[in-house]
């Protein structure tokens, strides 16, 4: 159809020409209402950010004097931050004249790494930052799998519990598909 006659047409019927493939040959085109498709696709994709995993930055902070249990305790807390998907800071901060032995610091976190190897990958090896020394880990590869399975399970079951039927994946790959969709002309 030529883009005079589906120009006619539109407003004919009250609704707008819609571009959605710019770059097919000949471009593609439909007759629909504008401001209830862009409304739409904004619902898709909120829809879309809600289910999205957001890992975070846990830091623990330690000293070198940091007593066996006291180490201990943070070390499952940094296993339960890398279990639930999120990266974890290992802090050793230094005061006074402990800063001159920077190897007992180093210690401390080779030790973290040991006791956590089974679910935490290095990720910025251990540095100085003034009185601080610090290294960054993140999930093993296996361990973030599992963890954004199980938060996909849980925003599925709470989108089934909440709406009465499953997720919305087919909406928010439609409206991945027709993201650069563009008015031709407007009904005003």
């Amino acid at each position: 159809m030529s883009l005079e006659a589906a120009l006619t047409r539109a407003q004919a019927d009250g609704l707008d020409l819609v571009e959605i493939s710019p770059m097919a040959k000949p471009p593609v085109c439909k007759i629909m209402d504008y401001g209830k498709f862009k409304y739409e696709e904004k619902k898709k994709a909120s829809d879309a950010k809600k289910k999205q995993v957001v890992v975070h930055l846990k830091e623990v902070k330690l000293r070198p004097k940091t007593e066996e249990h006291d180490y201990e305790f943070k070390v499952r807390n940094v296993r339960r931050f890398l279990e639930e998907g999120n990266k974890a800071k290992i802090t050793i901060q230094f005061r006074g004249r402990e800063i001159t032995h920077k190897e007992l610091g180093s210690a401390i976190l080779d030790d973290v790494v040991k006791d956590l190897k089974d679910v935490a990958v290095v990720e910025q090896n251990p540095r100085m930052e003034g009185r601080q020394m610090f290294m960054i880990l993140a999930p093993n590869p296996k361990v973030a799998q599992r963890a954004r399975e199980l938060a996909r399970q849980a925003v599925e079951a709470a989108a089934k519990k909440q709406e009465g039927r499953p997720a919305v994946a087919a909406a928010v790959v439609s409206a991945m598909a027709v993201g650069n969709a563009t008015p031709i002309a407007s009904k005003e």
